[in-house]
């Protein structure tokens, strides 16, 4: 099988198991988005971390699924929020692994367990609050978010291809990145703005128009700084990709690097203008 035949095959199945679990129930949704969740931390943490504290990298995992799980539960099963503070036992269990190493020369390195809960974790939870209002569970609008996303990708990779490698295109971040260009980034924006716009009127994405066109341009901006952050971790610890999860397509964290920044930016908007 070529490698364009095993992208493409791998991106169909990837498409059609994230749109049933978007679509199906929220049951589907849970499992999807903790399968996610719980396979991007252990990328992230597996580049940072590698083979040192294995410890903490579990108590990491733990914490992220754990709090997942309440928040999903929280969301579409109305679960009482106070089940939340369980979350903190194997948060404060992080510290604590390490007072019993027979050396901390590198404990410094523990933040890197914290930061796999803030930057991988903590998006991912803020999920289900997106697609539940009133009890009623509306996977569709995550749907459209990911379609906003999707269709920056396109518009990124066809402008970006056709204009931004010209030996005179500025480049938008040459130190992580030395293949995006400006005419990229503005082309994201158009298309990701032509996506929630289209979204809007054929009754996916439900908002007002004002603030369907005010996220078609936040997430797709907030998506490239998403993409640069995986990227400058990638950079720093000498990887190509996050894993290898996906054939084709590296892990599980190149597939959501874009909405793990997205996602907390759309969640704000979406909380400050009361519209979850």
């Amino acid at each position: 099988m070529s490698d364009l035949v095993k992208r493409t095959v791998w991106g169909v199945v990837f498409l059609v198991v994230m749109v049933a679990g978007m679509l199906l129930h929220p049951a589907a949704f849970g499992v999807l988005f903790l399968v996610a969740l719980c396979v991007s931390m252990n990328e992230l943490l597996h580049i940072t971390l590698g083979g040192r504290h294995i410890l903490p990298q579990k108590l990491a995992l733990l914490s992220g699924a754990l709090a997942y799980i309440l928040c999903a539960g929280v969301a579409f099963y109305s679960l009482d929020p106070k089940w939340l503070a369980l979350v903190f036992i194997p948060v404060f269990g992080i510290p604590l692994s390490e007072l019993f190493r027979p050396s901390h020369e590198d404990v410094e390195d523990l933040s890197f367990a914290y930061l796999s809960l803030v930057y991988v974790a903590l998006p991912f939870c803020l999920m289900p609050f997106m697609v539940s209002k009133g009890g009623e569970f509306k996977g569709y609008l995550m749907l459209c978010f990911f379609i906003i996303i999707w269709c920056a990708d396109v518009g990124s990779y066809c402008l970006g291809t056709l204009l931004g490698q010209k030996p005179d295109s500025r480049k938008l971040a040459p130190s992580i990145s030395p293949k995006k260009s400006w005419w990229g980034f503005w082309g994201g924006v158009v298309t990701a703005l032509a996506g929630a716009v289209i979204l809007h009127f054929v009754g996916w994405l439900e908002y007002p128009l004002v603030h369907c066109i005010a996220l078609g341009v936040i997430v797709p901006v907030t998506g490239v700084c998403g993409d640069l952050f995986e990227s400058l971790w990638k950079r720093r610890f000498g990887f190509k990709d996050s894993g290898n999860c996906i054939p084709g397509h590296g892990g599980m964290l190149d597939r959501f690097d874009s909405s793990l920044f997205a996602i907390p930016a759309t969640f704000l908007y979406l909380t400050i203008f009361e519209l979850l």
